[in-house]
């Protein structure tokens, strides 16, 4: 009687699924890696980055957050932190963090 890792791989799937289709949730979200974190970036059209839990001590990446606090507030539309950059302005800045 030993327990079977292929049932424990089928019930976590299962559960999945059951979070998926209860909170309409997609892959997407369980596509984050273990430090890190999503955010929608963009003016318009919002993309969805996954960037390391670190950036948030880098004075950079706060006054950009405080930024996007300013114009959404605490309710993002997007269910995620949304940041109200264009995308190249993001880009650049993480690229910068990167190399710091």
């Amino acid at each position: 009687m030993g327990i079977h890792l292929t049932g424990i791989a089928n019930a976590k799937q299962k559960l999945q699924r059951t979070f998926s289709a209860k909170y309409g949730i997609g892959s997407a979200v369980t596509n984050v890696p273990k430090g890190h974190f999503a955010v929608y970036v963009g003016e318009t059209q919002k993309k969805r980055f996954v960037i390391p839990i670190w950036y948030l001590n880098h004075p950079l990446f706060k006054d950009l957050l405080n930024l996007a606090e300013e114009e959404f507030g605490f309710d993002h539309p997007m269910g995620g932190l949304t940041i109200p950059c264009s995308e190249d302005y993001f880009i650049s800045l993480t690229s910068a963090l990167n190399c710091s």
